[in-house]
């Protein structure tokens, strides 16, 4: 049986090209995004950099070198004791929280009534939230001239809210739900087969966590706690409603200079200040971007 000669292959053909405003059109969906960018991170930032070295309309580097002062040196050491108290509590916490809510059933009511109100709550900030407290616990509080009443606390007479101490109670607030939002995911990427196939070869309950699932959700768990460093450091309007006086924090400093004809002699102080901030913020967040894409090798 003779075999069928293939069919001589034809000229060839040059592929198509889409017009212009076909291609462009993925381009200018980005367009809003990219100006949003502009006007409220990129604008912003290149004012804070240009205005932190320059004095009197000319380059220097006095108003840098005023960030060495001891008061505000004090602040920087307080602004970070209090981000890095409230990572910690608001990541142990809130992992745990989260570790109870993966346990459960995926659409079960528990995980849906959990994670709507952490993202409620993770929301809840600002001079609401510094309200709510002064509300509750201040020196007038409903539950402070009760436990006054009751228990004999005294706190009717303390102003503890209005301190550090107050702002770690407060930033717990928001800081746990934010917890729980971050790392749910990592959670939901352990899978049940690993365990399963750590209890075949023999493994305990402990040896699993110890050997297997820890050494996964340690990435996750850094990076959340850097996350929300982050969030605490950068924090503004509660500290600013709850304390009236003083510059405990950075961002309290940045008001002051803000709001004051003259800081330390410059103008531009605030500027300072921020530079100082976003150099913080910048190293924080690259640590949680190098710690997510480790996690992102399992986590997929």
């Amino acid at each position: 049986m003779s075999a069928v000669p293939a069919p001589a292959p034809g000229p060839a053909t040059a592929p198509t090209r889409r017009p212009v405003v076909a291609r462009a059109l993925p381009v200018l969906g980005v367009v809003p995004f990219l100006a949003y960018l502009v006007v409220f991170l990129v604008v912003p930032t290149l004012t804070v950099v240009v205005g932190a070295f320059v004095e009197d309309g000319r380059p220097s580097l006095a108003v840098i070198g005023d960030l060495a002062d001891p008061a505000v040196l004090r602040s920087l050491a307080a602004s970070l004791v209090l981000s890095a108290v409230t990572a910690v509590i608001g990541g142990v916490v809130g992992a745990l929280l989260a570790y109870a809510v993966v346990t459960g059933p995926a659409d079960g009511a528990l995980r849906r009534l959990v994670t709507s109100v952490c993202g409620v709550l993770a929301q809840f900030g600002g001079v609401t939230l510094a309200f709510a407290f002064i509300a509750t616990l201040g020196i007038s509080g409903v539950l402070s001239v009760w436990l006054d009443a009751n228990l004999g606390t005294g706190l009717t007479s303390s102003t503890w809210l209005f301190s550090l101490r107050g702002l770690v109670l407060v930033y717990a607030y928001f800081q746990i739900p934010l917890m729980v939002i971050v790392f749910l995911p990592a959670l939901d990427g352990i899978r049940v087969q690993w365990r399963e196939a750590a209890e075949n070869l023999g493994a305990s309950t402990w040896q699993y966590w110890r050997l297997v699932g820890l050494p996964l959700l340690t990435p996750a768990f850094l990076g959340s706690l850097l996350l929300l460093f982050a969030n605490a450091f950068a924090a503004y309007a509660t500290a600013a409603a709850l304390v009236s006086q003083g510059n405990p924090i950075i961002p309290l400093w940045i008001r002051s200079a803000l709001t004051s004809e003259v800081v330390l002699g410059h103008a531009n102080f605030a500027y300072a200040l921020a530079l100082e901030m976003v150099v913080v913020v910048a190293l924080v967040m690259t640590g949680y971007s190098l710690l997510v894409r480790r996690t992102a090798r399992w986590l997929g």
